[in-house]
């Protein structure tokens, strides 16, 4: 079998879905709590799991398939008012966004340093 330094990327251990924009309706308030309420763990990211449209969403895409955990995403360059919207909701300015429960975890910086140190998988399993 070929070494891959790559493996984690290519492995479709964790079940994951894409959420879409016309899936969540209402005001702009009620349109982003449904989206981060759609799963367990929602990633609101640039682009999908399959296709990320930034080096930083790619990444936190590899860390949850490493885990095995399910996950839904939201692309956030299919609906502006949502990628605007949600910085406000969360004071957080940057993506991706990772939502446990509906709550903030952080974005891929923290994701990273949580998956490293093992605070991840704890949050997410437990």
């Amino acid at each position: 079998m070929e070494d891959n330094p790559f493996k984690v990327l290519n492995e479709n251990v964790s079940n994951i879905a894409e959420t879409l924009p016309e899936e969540h309706t209402g005001d702009l308030k009620t349109r982003i709590e449904s989206v981060i309420s759609a799963d367990k763990i929602v990633l609101l990211m640039k682009g999908n799991a399959d296709f990320p449209q930034c080096g930083f969403s790619a990444n936190t895409v590899a860390i949850l398939k490493n885990l095995g955990v399910s996950f839904k995403t939201f692309d956030i360059l299919k609906d502006m008012d949502i990628r605007q919207g949600i910085k406000e909701y969360s004071n957080w300015p940057t993506f991706p966004q990772l939502y446990f429960n509906n709550k903030l975890l952080g974005g891929n910086d923290i994701i990273t340093e949580m998956f490293q140190t093992g605070d991840l998988k704890e949050v997410l399993n437990g």
